[in-house]
């Protein structure tokens, strides 16, 4: 339930940030070039000028290499802009998520074996770190800033304050980030996460879409132009995203690119396997949601493993793994409400109902269990029920770990990823 104060969310944020800089050595704030981060940035460098506190103030920016130009732009004159504080522009081969693919569910930006194709050069300043000058440890499994950088840069420059400008309007995701019951507080502040070697803060969390640009129009604030060019396709403002072209999120406003950046549109279709398809068909019944059909003469179940039969043998046993472990698991039971449970017998599923309470949050729901995947369901929270159905959801939508499921990423995965990369290197 949302609780309203007595105040705007600009006097709530200023507050908030005058609290970590009092707090911390340190206050380093996540740049994406986007319009929230932007904002963020741009409140935090007003208020330590004001204050006196512009050393303690940093910026960081993880470059994808395939972006649309006047990001590119935007970021570039932002850093200019920002020449008295600590600036780190990231350039580095991490595994960023794709879901273009069905080789593979990433690709590595700046990958110095695919230079001949990237879509930019790479940047040319001092406070570019790539490969070559990079102080600290990466990953090979890391998609966003490396945890080593964080770790570097706490214990060069001390305690440290991560800003990062989400907001909890933008999905149940993002909500869940900030309201999550089990995360370790600082000060017992809502915003913030004791992380391993930085405290992240979201001091944006409560802000609308609206705020957003209020904000920019009243302070006559710069901006990325691209959402100008955003509003002149057509877009609502909550459907603008500035963000990796190939993930799960920008799958619906990818064809954008070929209109609004067509130069570099060119070089991703050849940067990135599938790039083209995901542009045709996303956000399409072709990749695969709810609405999906099937051909007549298949059970969902037969036509889950005709499309399993279509992909090559590495991809094909990943998705039997996420299945088989998934039958299992439902066999141990699930959580569902009450509403659920209702639907589930009016349509006479073939569920067991424990009648025990799970163990976590409000313990108000009742463990069902399956013996076996349905076919389909009509149940309105349709992602929650175990079927074949689902199964194809997340085949024809290359959703490559399963998360319309409810999966996440296992420890073996960053192996199978190299072994799948190693044998289709070729292709990719």
């Amino acid at each position: 339930m949302k609780k309203y104060l007595e105040k705007n969310v600009y006097e709530a944020t200023m507050e908030r940030i005058k609290f970590i800089f009092d707090e911390f050595d340190n206050v380093l704030v996540s740049f994406s070039g986007g319009k929230d981060s932007g904002v963020l940035l741009e409140m935090c460098y007003d208020y330590a000028k004001e204050h006196g506190m512009i050393d303690k103030l940093a910026m960081v920016h993880l470059d994808y290499e395939a972006q649309y130009q006047m990001t590119t732009d935007y970021v570039d004159e932002t850093f200019k802009r920002f020449g008295d504080i600590k600036r780190f522009w990231l350039c580095l081969p991490i595994h960023a998520q794709c879901a273009c693919s069905v080789k593979s569910g990433y690709w590595v930006p700046w990958d110095e074996s695919k230079k001949n194709i990237w879509v930019r050069p790479m940047p040319e300043y001092d406070y570019v770190i790539n490969k070559d000058n990079c102080e600290f440890k990466l990953k090979n499994d890391e998609y966003e800033i490396p945890s080593g950088f964080f770790k570097w840069f706490s214990e060069k420059y001390g305690k440290t304050a991560s800003l990062i400008g989400l907001r909890a309007q933008e999905s149940l995701n993002r909500y869940r980030v900030v309201h999550r019951p089990d995360v370790n507080r600082y000060k017992e502040k809502t915003y913030s996460c004791q992380d391993k070697y930085v405290t992240k803060f979201w001091p944006l969390y409560d802000w609308q879409t609206e705020d957003i640009w209020i904000y920019n129009a009243k302070f006559n604030k710069p901006y990325n132009k691209l959402y100008d060019l955003f509003y002149q396709a057509g877009l609502n403002i909550d459907q603008m995203r500035v963000a990796s072209p190939f993930n799960d999120c920008a799958a619906n406003t990818l064809k954008y690119y070929r209109v609004i950046d067509p130069a570099n549109w060119g070089k991703m279709v050849g940067r990135v396997n599938g790039v083209n398809f995901m542009n045709m068909y996303g956000g399409t019944t072709a990749m695969g949601w709810r609405s999906i059909t099937k051909p007549e003469h298949f059970t969902w179940k037969e036509y889950c493993y005709f499309l399993l039969n279509t992909l090559d043998e590495k991809t094909k046993n990943h998705y039997l793994k996420k299945l088989e472990a998934s039958k299992k698991s439902w066999k141990v039971g699930g959580a569902m409400d009450a509403e659920t449970i209702k639907e589930l017998k009016e349509e006479n599923a073939p569920a067991i109902y424990t009648g025990k309470t799970n163990n976590r949050g409000s313990k108000t729901k009742e463990v069902v269990q399956f013996e076996d995947y349905m076919d389909d369901t009509n149940v309105t929270d349709f992602r929650r029920i175990p079927t074949y159905k689902r199964m194809c959801i997340c085949i024809m939508k290359n959703d490559y770990y399963c998360k319309y499921m409810g999966f996440a990423q296992t420890k073996n995965e960053t192996e199978k990823r190299k072994n799948a990369i190693k044998k289709y290197q070729e292709v990719l």
